[in-house]
């Protein structure tokens, strides 16, 4: 089994984890800048790392692409990567002035290969979207059908609390394919 990475893991820690983050603050293993894998790569070999996870860090990146290719030449074929952020249409994501990205349902799409079939953006990475979580507000959601509540997401601000997301290194890389491109499943969870 390879290494486990909590990337931009702050001052949360885990143990038996490699925590990396951009402070060196304490627990920190490796002081990386996640923004900057393009100018500086991640100090891990190829296919070396079997789990991954960004807890509420990626809509800090400005440069996904890079980042998300990075993580794809550390991790091993299957490799796991869980992603946690708000929803793009949350208060939460746009309140927050170091947030610069929006994550929505369609977005994990752009970090699997064959989306690019209608455009070579030089991205060379490739993860399948195994899991798409939505966390709704029981509240508001409670005996609504999943299509009520897509349309809730779809049409009306701050439905979705949070957006999570399981995704797994596909090695080798897939061909830049329409047929092959893939489209989300989505479930929801109340909370």
């Amino acid at each position: 089994m390879g290494i486990k990475l909590n990337l931009g893991c702050g001052r949360s820690p885990l143990p038996d984890w490699v925590n990396v983050d951009l402070a060196a603050l304490p627990g920190i293993d490796v002081v990386a800048d996640l923004d900057n894998c393009r100018m500086q790569p991640l100090p891990f070999a190829d296919g070396s790392v079997s789990q991954m996870q960004m807890l509420h860090v990626l809509e800090h990146i400005k440069d996904t692409l890079a980042l998300m290719q990075e993580l794809h030449r550390i991790a091993e074929p299957g490799a796991r990567l869980l992603i946690r952020s708000p929803y793009g249409s949350s208060d939460d994501a746009y309140e927050d002035p170091t947030h610069v990205q929006r994550l929505y349902m369609n977005s994990f799409t752009y970090f699997a290969q064959p989306t690019y079939w209608r455009a070579d953006y030089g991205y060379r990475g490739d993860w399948a979207t195994e899991e798409m979580v939505l966390l709704v507000s029981k509240a508001d959601n409670e005996g609504l059908s999943a299509d009520e509540v897509l349309r809730k997401v779809r049409q009306l601000r701050n439905v979705v609390i949070e957006i999570v997301a399981v995704l797994s290194a596909v090695k080798p890389i897939r061909p830049a394919d329409r047929a092959l491109q893939p489209q989300p499943m989505v479930k929801f969870q109340l909370v």
